[in-house]
């Protein structure tokens, strides 16, 4: 059976009525101010939001993620724990030693975001009365940075997923009905959520970097192989025409992936490699694109589409089920190609941009829908409604 979706009965539960504090403990996150990730903006958005109903959030952090380490961030309690900085213990050890520091800060609920994090969920699920949630960002055991061994971990992960936790998040319809039908335990659908920008925002963040504000398709996100950031430079190259393609983006732990990209946009001038931008520039480069791609293999819900849609940019992305839920009916101002088909990805980016004036005025119209369908506001009412619902629920045996 499909997954619940909020809106309907765990919304309004009797339980959301009840105003109890609660202290709520967010694991599996870089940490945050957030800078690049989107489940580290997901954490930020949800946490300062539910801090600011009287809700006590400790994020715990790894210490390898910003220089900066303050003890709060918009009311949200930080934890900065050591980790293993490497590509395969990173996550995995920062979230064993937040579990055993949370398990004594005694929370209500233990949240884990994405799945190898919640190797560790048994812990508070058997030998605590705290209830744990876990947040499902995406199909992290299919990334292709992962090696065997690796992968066999998250396959663990993923089947742990399936049956410890109280409650399963999906961020897309897409991995909440998949956890649905394979749970016993309450599985919701809450979607990300996205802020309406700002309207006027500097454009010296786009001419510093050798861009002219409406001459250049954007793609923003780490640079790992399920981005298929390498397709996107590929279909490029074959466009005709001064348009520039900006890469913003950096590696996580895919370093040669990363090299392979770069040796791909020196064959093409067009093409600028940017690294990660953060705020007012990437602002900037958000409002004053022509076109917005996600090419991904793979995804959850991301971030970067919503933003880019909610800026009214028209939007270019791969035929996955998330990016369907986002653009809903292919057409002006929200195109979709074959995931994987470079040539198809070229065709439509030159359909788009043969005809932009059409294409941005139906996605001032599209923007205006995603920031109604996505908004941070309710998946913070529907995920207080769902820990509440949890918290009046009969001790478990």
């Amino acid at each position: 059976m499909p997954a619940a979706e909020t809106s309907g009965s765990i919304a309004h539960s009797p339980a959301s009525a009840d105003r109890r504090v609660l202290r709520i403990a967010m694991i599996g996150q870089r940490g945050i101010p957030a800078t690049f990730g989107g489940i580290e903006h997901h954490v930020a958005h949800l946490g300062r939001r539910l801090a600011a109903r009287g809700h006590e959030v400790t994020v715990y952090c790894r210490n390898n993620y910003v220089l900066e380490r303050p003890a709060t961030v918009d009311g949200v309690r930080l934890r900065h724990l050591p980790t293993l900085g490497t590509k395969h213990f990173d996550a995995l050890a920062h979230s064993l030693v937040s579990t055993m520091a949370a398990l004594a800060d005694g929370h209500d609920i233990l949240h884990y975001h994405a799945l190898g994090p919640g190797l560790f969920a048994p812990l508070p699920r058997y030998l605590s009365r705290a209830r744990v949630v876990q947040t499902i960002h995406g199909r992290d055991d299919r990334r292709q940075k992962w090696g065997g061994a690796a992968k066999a971990v998250l396959r663990s992960a993923r089947w742990l997923s399936e049956r410890v936790p109280d409650a399963v998040i999906g961020v897309s319809r897409e991995i909440a009905d998949e956890y649905a039908r394979l749970r016993a335990h309450p599985t919701v659908h809450i979607a990300n959520g996205v802020e309406r920008p700002v309207s006027a925002v500097s454009v010296a963040p786009v001419l510093e970097r050798g861009l002219a504000p409406g001459r250049y398709v954007l793609f923003v996100g780490r640079l790992v192989p399920e981005k298929a950031i390498d397709l996107l430079i590929r279909a490029f190259r074959d466009v005709p025409g001064d348009m520039r393609l900006a890469i913003v983006g950096g590696s996580s732990y895919t370093d040669e992936y990363v090299q392979e990209l770069h040796a791909l946009a020196a064959g093409d001038p067009r093409v600028r490699m940017l690294g990660y931008l953060y705020g007012e520039d990437l602002a900037s480069l958000y409002r004053h694109a022509a076109v917005y791609v996600q090419p991904s293999h793979l995804e959850g819900l991301p971030l970067a589409l919503l933003e880019a849609s909610s800026y009214g940019l028209p939007t270019i992305a791969s035929s996955l089920g998330c990016h369907r839920e986002v653009i809903e009916e292919e057409g002006p101002g929200g195109r979709l190609f074959r995931e994987g088909d470079h040539e198809h990805l070229r065709d439509v980016l030159v359909r788009v941009l043969s005809s932009l004036d059409a294409e941005r005025g139906s996605a001032r119209t599209r923007a205006e829908d995603v920031l109604a369908r996505y908004s941070w506001d309710v998946a913070t009412d529907r995920t207080e409604s769902l820990y509440r619902s949890l918290v009046a629920a009969p001790e478990r045996r």
